[in-house]
């Protein structure tokens, strides 16, 4: 099993919602923390309320991961603080909702450079280096989502499914060295992701930010490829895509969309 404490944990998307939850309930475990998101108050006030309340060290880093040299930054700067990084959670995302020509495409480049090419840069980055010391987790956040395209939420669909896939595969690519990946994937989840969007998805209707983590970290624990920490009908939708033609599929996950309001 990983060892929590004295280890350190980078978290992406760590000011707030489940990336908030994660630095908790991993503080409470004993881990130091590398916490990253874009807002640095946020990430500073939450640096020194999990130091004085468990004793670990937080170090706030604030980095915008919709910019391409993010990665980078946050590299340059673990080597200068000398920190050596043992589980990475890929949290951070992005998630546009409406007609895909109705956005505006450069917040659409801003998704995918957050959901994927930071992910994949940040994976990278710092999974050569738990592979050389033959220990480490990473935990990326992909949804449920990942299982079949989804009119009016159509490019953050197909990133999550790119999380999902190369997470898997990276998984395989990585047994026996002591490093596990694991490829979380909950439903609609109480955190601030639907914020400003006309929606109407029911909070009774959505997994409380702690019910995924608590699930996401015990499936990590058991050395599980693939989390699935919502309610069972969450779990359920995904296997439609075994089933049923992918015609099918778009026309459900359409008729789910609309239903959820998200059509913009």
């Amino acid at each position: 099993m990983f060892v929590y404490r004295g280890s350190t944990a980078l978290i992406t998307g760590a000011s707030k919602g489940l990336g908030k939850v994660f630095a908790e309930t991993l503080a409470a475990r004993g881990m130091n923390l590398v916490l990253v998101a874009r807002s640095g108050n946020a990430l500073r006030g939450l640096a020194e309320e999990l130091t004085d309340k468990y004793g670990v060290q937080c170090l706030p880093l604030s980095a915008d991961l919709a910019n391409p040299d993010a990665a980078i930054r946050i590299g340059e700067e673990l080597e200068r603080s000398g920190i050596q990084v043992d589980l990475l959670v890929n949290n951070a995302g992005l998630g546009l909702t409406g007609s895909f020509l109705s956005q505006d495409f450069t917040k659409v480049q801003s998704e995918i450079q957050v959901n994927v090419n930071a992910l994949v840069a940040l994976t990278h980055l710092l999974g050569r280096g738990m592979t050389k010391r033959g220990r480490g987790g990473i935990i990326n956040l992909a949804s449920n989502a990942s299982f079949q395209p989804l009119p009016y939420m159509a490019t953050y669909a197909a990133t999550k499914a790119f999380v999902l896939f190369f997470s898997e595969a990276l998984q395989y690519e990585l047994a026996g060295t002591g490093v596990h990946v694991t490829a979380a994937c909950p439903g609609p989840t109480a955190t601030s992701f639907f914020d400003g969007v006309s929606t109407d998805v029911s909070p009774k209707d959505m997994d409380s930010s702690e019910s995924v983590v608590h699930k996401t970290l015990k499936a990590f624990d058991r050395r599980k490829a693939v989390a699935y920490p919502g309610r069972t009908s969450v779990r359920a939708a995904t296997w439609l895509s075994r089933f049923f033609p992918r015609t099918l599929m778009v026309r459900l996950a359409a008729m789910a969309t609309g239903k959820m309001g998200l059509q913009g």
